[in-house]
């Protein structure tokens, strides 16, 4: 199955564009009006949601290309979404510090589940394509100054389960990750290089 080039982003997200532009593929940004911080997921599970969010963000851009009439060029369309999975409990972006510091102190000398949710509709025929993939990641034991410096600092907002693996990894906490780290990022890249490698030559511009 070919998946045409550019890739569209439907999302802000500045780590998951990166990856996207790391891997050399053609992407633009152009994330539909879509706040899915107001939804609740009731008793839907977990993969069912993640995934759910993916196809929401990737159809709401489809139907805003679709009504202002944007041109038949090819693209595929990409929406993803990214929860931890604690014990059950579904994490995503923290609201504020306090929510954050329960999320990170949750994590410690426990394993969680990092599940991402994507999405992929063939511009202009419509196919689409939906996944959720899966990384199992393991904390150990973070000083305490180090965590109050890191909350201090907020950055942590805008990230499912309060943190960037490989930006924590690189601070030297104490976190292994079984499994694709980049799916716990935002994004699994592993299975979308194997989706998009065969793309052909002439769709892709450096």
């Amino acid at each position: 199955m070919t998946w045409p080039m550019p890739i569209v982003l439907a999302s802000r997200s500045p780590r998951r564009l990166h990856m996207l532009q790391s891997s050399g593929w053609p992407v633009r940004v152009d994330p539909p009006d879509v706040d899915d911080g107001r939804l609740q997921r009731g008793s839907v599970e977990p993969e069912v949601w993640v995934e759910a969010l993916a196809l929401m963000k990737a159809r709401a851009l489809a139907r805003l290309m679709q009504s202002r009439g944007d041109a038949p060029e090819p693209c595929t369309i990409l929406g993803a979404d990214t929860v931890c999975l604690h014990d059950g409990d579904v994490m995503g972006q923290p609201a504020d510090v306090a929510q954050a510091r329960m999320m990170l102190e949750r994590h410690q000398n426990t394993s969680h589940l990092v599940l991402t949710g994507t999405c992929l509709i063939a511009w202009p025929e419509m196919r689409r394509q939906m996944f959720v993939d899966r990384a199992t990641v393991t904390w150990g034991s973070v000083d305490a100054d180090a965590l109050q410096a890191y909350l201090d600092g907020e950055a942590w907002r805008g990230k499912a389960g309060g943190y960037n693996l490989q930006e924590r990894i690189d601070a030297g906490w104490p976190i292994d990750c079984a499994g694709d780290p980049a799916t716990v990022m935002g994004l699994p890249m592993r299975r979308l290089r194997a989706m998009f490698e065969d793309a052909p030559s002439d769709t892709v511009s450096s």
